[in-house]
């Protein structure tokens, strides 16, 4: 699936929690999205959990 047509779909559907529920719908929709695409990330491989707890020294030092 490409990422147009997903992210098409998670516009859908952020549009109709917003519609059908209101600005607080909306907001949980996203955030639980936003949760559910880094906990993807990490359990395919592509996002180390250390990636969000080293210091800023640190990430310059990392090879790239």
């Amino acid at each position: 699936m490409s990422m147009a047509v997903v992210g098409m779909i998670a516009g859908m559907a952020l549009g109709f929690a917003g519609y059908f529920g209101g600005f607080g719908a909306f907001v949980l929709v996203a955030a639980l999205g936003a949760i559910g695409f880094v906990v993807g990330r990490f359990l395919e491989g592509d996002l180390d959990l250390g990636d969000f707890f080293r210091t800023r020294d640190d990430r310059r030092d990392r090879p790239r």
